[in-house]
């Protein structure tokens, strides 16, 4: 089965990688619209003439399924887009509901101790995702308690675009964006941008403290699976196979499945495809981390 991730820029290689690793055996195209990265900045009418534009190529290309792995895409068109094709379309929304069932559980699982403080939840979004209606309406349904704050992260897509994850400009942005916040009173920060994944060491060392970092992808890659029937499998090789072909970039990362990679509907070249491996890796070393 070929399945199709895009993502506005390489974010949503975060979303092919939990992908790869729970369900090896299909087969993907990943889709990196750089050419007009960061969607987080342009208008509605603008991510609607993206993502239509790129539904159609998944078309063309026989997908059987489309997962826009872009939290702003979703926001902004994948109504639209769902209407006008007839395949499946899954989209992203910020882990909200995960974070705030965490937040509310105690410590050690009983009703007497809690290390959380008040257990608020700090949302990480670009500004059109925060901006639009579809969050805002999620939070009506589940924030009962308005526990959630909302915090715009523009210039970490601008980092991860440039593989800037851990420096000191990034972690001093990070830390101007969380100053207005009493970050001792929160226990989860959602990521609420595939982007945002690549810098989970750099959020928690602003923080100065070990947070939870919650985001999508576990979550979209599930309901992939379950839309199209597959088995979710809850360990893989993949990790392993990427490390195998990080040693030998010439020997694209074609090797660790059956992947085809595409920037603004152009077939990737050598150096796009080292650049893919380069943030597999990266992905490798952040779950070696946790």
């Amino acid at each position: 089965m070929k399945i199709g991730i895009f993502d506005s820029g390489i974010g949503g290689v975060s979303v092919l990688h939990e992908a790869l690793e729970h369900l090896p055996d299909e087969e993907y195209i990943f889709y990196a619209d750089t050419d007009h990265v960061p969607y987080g900045l342009k208008t509605s009418d603008q991510i609607i003439e993206y993502v239509d534009e790129i539904i159609a190529f998944f078309v063309k290309e026989q997908a059987s399924a489309v997962v826009i792995a872009c939290n702003t895409a979703t926001a902004v068109a994948a109504e639209y887009v769902r209407s006008k094709y007839d395949i499946p379309i899954i989209g992203m929304e910020p882990a909200v509901k995960p974070a705030l069932r965490n937040a509310a559980a105690p410590i050690g699982g009983d009703n007497t101790s809690t290390d959380k403080e008040s257990g608020r939840v700090l949302v990480m979004a670009t500004p059109v995702t925060i901006r639009e209606n579809k969050l805002h309406s999620l939070l009506e349904r589940i924030d009962t308690e308005h526990k959630v704050d909302l915090l715009p992260m523009p210039e970490l897509v601008r980092f991860a675009e440039n593989e800037i994850f851990e420096d000191e400009e990034v972690e001093g942005y990070i830390r101007k964006q969380i100053s207005d916040f009493d970050t001792d009173r929160y226990s989860e920060v959602v990521l609420g941008c595939t982007h945002f994944t690549f810098f989970r060491n750099a959020i928690r060392n602003a923080f100065g403290r070990n947070i939870d970092l919650i985001d999508g992808n576990e979550g979209t890659v599930r309901h992939l699976a379950d839309v199209l029937g597959l088995k979710y499998q809850t360990s893989g090789q993949t990790s392993d196979l990427i490390r195998e072909a990080s040693e030998d970039t010439s020997d694209t990362i074609r090797r660790t499945a059956d992947v085809e990679y595409y920037i603004s509907g152009r077939k990737a070249l050598k150096e796009d495809l080292d650049r893919f491996t380069r943030l597999h890796e990266r992905l490798n070393q952040l779950q070696d981390n946790l």
